[in-house]
């Protein structure tokens, strides 16, 4: 994934089931499982070849507290330097910086409350 480019979607809620068949039945997406420990996230598929395109999550355990909006993740060079972009630019970050594998993420808000994804990449994926 290149710098500042958008590489991926989430929607974490309460009714992670409900919201899965919502979208399944109305865009016709596919369901892949996420096994996360005691319960699964799910990744929404393309119905001809199976690619995930986006994921609906339980808004619990690492998912805890996230907002229930589409949140896209983009992809950062140095996540703590954005982050001090963030700060300096009135923005807030609502969650983390927290690590998946040895890649890192954050939630922010900007200046006019809109919510994204901060994502850096893994060393071995840059």
């Amino acid at each position: 994934m290149e710098t500042g480019s958008i590489g991926w979607f989430d929607l974490t809620v309460p009714n992670a089931e409900q919201v899965r068949d919502f979208y399944q039945a109305v865009v016709g997406w596919g369901v892949q499982e996420c096994d996360m420990g005691g319960y699964s996230d799910y990744v929404m598929t393309l119905p001809g070849n199976g690619k995930g395109v986006s994921g609906v999550c339980w808004a619990k355990g690492s998912n805890a507290g996230f907002p229930p909006v589409w949140l896209i993740y983009v992809t950062v060079a140095d996540i703590d330097a954005s982050i001090a972009q963030v700060h300096a630019g009135g923005g807030k970050v609502l969650i983390g910086p927290k690590n998946m594998g040895a890649a890192r993420y954050c939630v922010i808000e900007d200046p006019a409350g809109a919510k994204l994804a901060l994502y850096q990449q893994a060393p071995e994926q840059a």
